[in-house]
């Protein structure tokens, strides 16, 4: 993919958690590696108001290459991506039931086996911290270790992929569990899946898709 094709993509994104009502207005923001630097949304950019040519191109330290103004969250985006190799994207919404959780401060338990797909027994959320902020970027680094998602404690959510693909996808997952975790407990206390069932879950994961093997 060249450097058109991919500034395509990230708009194409924007777009689509828009439509998907995860963010509204200038809420939100999606980066992506290019090369051994990185691409991100501008700061006050959605799908209406932004080119592919208004996509920021950024340093790993930081600096701008060319014009434009990231993200207000460009700490957080490149904070992670620098952590975290294997990460080729970040995706970060204000998603309505993932907002609700986040407010609660505290981490999705495994209320369904399919909070293993983020890596782990829980999807944690990580402490609050101004917008904008390298406070906000380094508790974000923490909560995504060893973890494909994380909450904002009363922010909202990220999620990371090794493309916007993969980072999109589980942004729809985390919403969709989180609505799922909140009707639960409108219901009552749900039963949360032992740290060993969600072992075995997060292995089985590791094969999920692949065609499976003859005895």
């Amino acid at each position: 993919m060249n450097e058109r094709e991919l500034r395509q993509s990230v708009l194409d994104i924007v777009g689509r958690l828009e439509v998907r009502g995860f963010n509204h207005g200038s809420s939100g923001n999606v980066s992506c590696r290019i090369g051994e630097d990185v691409l991100i949304t501008p700061t006050g950019g959605n799908s209406s108001n932004t080119t592919i040519d208004e996509l920021v191109h950024l340093k790993c330290d930081g600096t701008v290459v060319g014009d434009g103004l990231p993200s207000s969250e460009w700490h957080m985006h490149l904070a992670i991506l620098n952590a975290y190799p294997h990460v080729n994207a970040v995706v970060h919404t204000h998603a309505d039931c993932c907002v609700a959780l986040s407010c609660l401060a505290k981490p999705i338990p495994a209320f369904h086996y399919m909070v293993a797909s983020f890596g782990g027994n829980d999807v944690p959320c990580a402490p609050y911290a101004t917008f904008g902020t390298r406070a906000l970027a380094d508790g974000a680094v923490a909560a995504l270790k060893q973890r494909k998602a994380c909450l904002l404690a009363n922010h909202g959510m990220i999620a990371v992929g090794k493309g916007l693909q993969a980072a999109f996808d589980l942004t729809v997952k985390l919403e969709t569990l989180a609505r799922q975790y909140l009707l639960a407990c409108q219901a009552g206390a749900p039963a949360i899946l032992a740290d060993d069932e969600m072992a075995r879950v997060v292995e089985r994961y590791g094969s999920y898709g692949r065609a499976a093997l003859p005895a």
